[in-house]
Parts: C-alpha cells; structure tokens; sequence
C-alpha cells in the first residue's frame, strides 16, 4: 500500500470507530500508530514516535493558558457574575419589544468576555434567564433557543479555548486570534439582537412575551448598584483583553492574572469557600486533562500524515485540479458544519484541520483570518441536531422536572444558526472583519 492510501484507510478506520462510540482522542492515537506502524513496518519506530508526541505536545509554555483559562472561566461561573450582567441588561432592554431576549445576548456577550467557555454560559444562563423569561411569557423555544444561540459567543469573543486550541494546533498566536475574534464577535452579537427584535414584530406567536399581570414590576437599579455589579467584570475584562492587547502579557500570563482576579472577586463577593474551591480545581484538572490529550491525540495524527506524504499529495492534487484558496476553504466550512451535527467542535478542529490547514497555507491563505471561520463553522454545530451539545447542556441544566423538551430546544436555536451561518459568510466575504484590529 502506499503513503496515501495508508493514510484515507487511516481516517476511514478512525471515524467508523468514533462513530461506534470510542473516544476522539483514543481513535487519533490508535489509527496514526497502526498507520505508521504499517507504513514503516516498524513496531518500535511506531512506539518511539508515540512516546515523542506525548512529550513534545504539551511541555511547551502556551500549553498553561489552556488550565489557567479554564479555572478562571470555572471561577467566574460560580461567582454570580453572570446573574449581575443579566440583571443591568434586563433593565437597559427593558422597554424594547424582546427586550429580555436582547438582554440575554447582551449578557452572554459580556459574559463570554471572561470565561471562553460556552458550556459555562449555557448552564449559567439556562438557570438565570430561561425562568425570567419564561415568567414573562415568552415561549419555550424562544426562551431556551436564545440561550442556546447566545452561549457560543463564548467560543468567538476572546478569550476562548477554541481559539487557543486553534493556535496550538496550526502555530498561530492565541493572542492574535482573540484579537480577531472580538469584531466578529460583537457583529454576531449585534445579529441576534436585531434577529431577536424582528421576530418580536414578525412572529409574535413565536416569541411570545406578554407580562402576567400577577407579576410585580421589576425593582429598577439605581447607577451606584449597576456599577457596582458591572465593575468587576469590567476589571476582569480590562485586565486580560487590555494585557494582551497592549502587550503586557503573553496569552499564558494573562490566563494567570484571570484567573487570580477571578478569585478575588469570588472571595470578595462571599462565592468561594474551600468546598467550592476544591470542586473548581477537580473540574479544571478533569477539563485540562480531555484537552491535552486531545492536543496529544492531534499532534500524533499530524505526524502520521507527514509521514504518508499525504497533505503534499493533496495539495498538489487541489491545484492541479484548479481549485481556488476561497473553494478549499468553502468546502471546509461545509466538511465541518456537517461534521458538527455529530461531533463536538474540539473533535471537529482536531480532525479537519491537519488536512487543510498544510493545504490553505501553500494557496496563501491567511491562518488568523480562517481561525475565526473555522471557529465559526464549528459553533454552528452546537445548535444542530443530533448532536448539538449546546441543547444538551441546556437539557441536563434544566433538569428532569422541566417542561421543555429537546426538541424545543432545537426548534428554538434554529433561527440563532441562521444567523451564525450569516455572520459567517460576512466574514468570509469581508475578511478586514477579522483582520481589521491586527
């Protein structure tokens, strides 16, 4: 058999056997040994290189963003900080017609600010906003689906795992890539604020929204208790976006004074006792410990496919054809919303990438700018049935006891994919949208 042919076996085996139910990672671990193994006919140089690849991909410093990062996400998330961004923007919205739908997204938008992490954002705000807002009549899907479709700002307004995760993968700066994702970001969020307003006019029946009038009038807050809510996420905001951006921290250092904000301001607001801490710290490990391996399942595959030859030969075999840099990357948007109504976008990133990204680099195209895409593409699959692990967070946050089902859920979130799906043709129409603050 040849390189090549070695290596289409290889992605064919492992994805029958994700499909069956092993684990992303064990499935890049074992086909890229049998495939080097088979290509050399070498045990021990299939077993050396499994060694190499453990230590080479995560000893290296940008790997501590990645724990630092996701502890100050964990920290933020039980801190009340999402309950005080969702109570000055409840008032700010009050008055429009969908104005807690607007709130939401507002919310999450700040919120996605300081966590990265939009698991965090949908089990924080199916537990602060989905009960308000349904005590205000607004319907089911609506109230899960804007939840839904608000909580993977998370993953595009920095900082975000999937960002760094990105940069690991294809070399990129993490900061450079938060940097690009903060105008995209925003756009999506303005989308769903005015896709919000819309349907409140055009599909009243969807939306829903009528006040009980058994419901006592909100208490309005006055400027010295909005800021002092808005103040420590303000800080926290300042503090690592305005590090990186003015460069006084790298990525890594930044994720550590995150994190170390994030805990005063948990200890300052009575948040963080030594239980709660201690179930942080397990949660960050058990988080850390998915992605690494992860990052070392990828590092191997990326190496089993240099070794077959394969990214040269289909690269080579791209411009023969008289393929475009702009229709590689079309069909990767699409391998990897396809991808997305099965797999979950860490997953995604680790098997699309080591394909394309060789590919996209000798047609010249530009990484930061098609890190935002693919972050964009990706996302998309957390709002898409079957899979979509955003509804399924939202499910399991809601509990047993709830009276909205899943498919709720997916109805709602559908209009919240539209939208993300015209974000990203935006972006790749008018690139100056990621690249404009670099």
């Amino acid at each position: 058999m040849s390189g090549v042919e070695i290596a289409f076996g290889s992605i064919a085996l492992m994805l029958v056997l994700i499909y069956g139910g092993l684990h992303v990672a064990i499935a890049l671990i074992l086909t890229s040994f049998l495939g080097v193994w088979i290509l050399r006919d070498n045990f021990d140089l299939a077993a050396n290189m499994l060694v190499v690849a453990f230590k080479d991909s995560i000893t290296d410093q940008l790997f501590g963003v990645v724990p630092l990062f996701v502890l100050m996400g964990l920290v933020v998330s039980i801190s009340g900080m999402g309950r005080d961004t969702f109570d000055v923007a409840q008032q700010a919205f009050r008055r429009i017609r969908g104005g807690l739908g607007v709130a939401t997204v507002a919310a999450n938008a700040v919120f996605a600010a300081i966590t990265g992490i939009s698991i965090a954002s949908a089990a924080v705000f199916t537990k602060v906003a989905v009960p308000e807002m349904r005590r205000h009549g607004y319907t089911r899907p609506f109230s899960v689906g804007v939840v839904a479709g608000s909580s993977v700002l998370g993953m595009l307004i920095p900082p975000s795992l999937l960002f760094i995760l990105y940069g690991i993968l294809t070399e990129q700066s993490v900061g450079s890539l938060f940097i690009a994702g903060v105008l995209p970001g925003l756009l999506l969020a303005a989308t769903y604020a005015a896709g919000i307003i819309a349907m409140a006019y055009l599909l009243p029946g969807f939306v829903g929204g009528t006040t009980r009038h058994d419901d006592p009038p909100a208490p309005r807050m006055g400027w010295p208790e909005i800021a002092a809510k808005l103040l420590p996420i303000a800080a926290l905001v300042a503090l690592v976006m305005g590090g990186i951006y003015g460069g006084i921290f790298t990525p890594t250092e930044a994720g550590g004074a995150g994190a170390a904000g994030a805990i005063v301001v948990a200890l300052i607001k009575r948040r963080l006792g030594w239980r709660e801490f201690w179930q942080v710290l397990v949660q960050t490990g058990h988080t850390t410990a998915s992605i690494c391996f992860l990052i070392i399942g990828a590092s191997l595959y990326s190496r089993m496919l240099a070794f077959t030859g394969m990214p040269g030969w289909l690269g080579q075999s791209v411009l023969n054809a008289g393929f475009s840099a702009n229709g590689v990357v079309i069909s990767m948007i699409v391998v990897m919303v396809l991808l997305g109504t099965i797999l979950d976008s860490s997953s995604i990133l680790l098997l699309v990438l080591p394909i394309a990204v060789p590919i996209l680099n000798g047609l010249g195209v530009d990484l930061i700018w098609l890190g935002v895409i693919a972050i964009l593409s990706v996302e998309i699959g957390l709002l898409t049935p079957p899979f979509g692990i955003a509804v399924y967070v939202i499910k399991a946050t809601l509990g047993p006891e709830g009276d909205i089902t899943l498919g709720q859920i997916f109805a709602g979130a559908a209009p919240f994919a539209l939208m993300m799906l015209l974000v990203l043709g935006l972006v790749f129409f008018f690139p100056a949208i990621a690249t404009a603050l670099l």
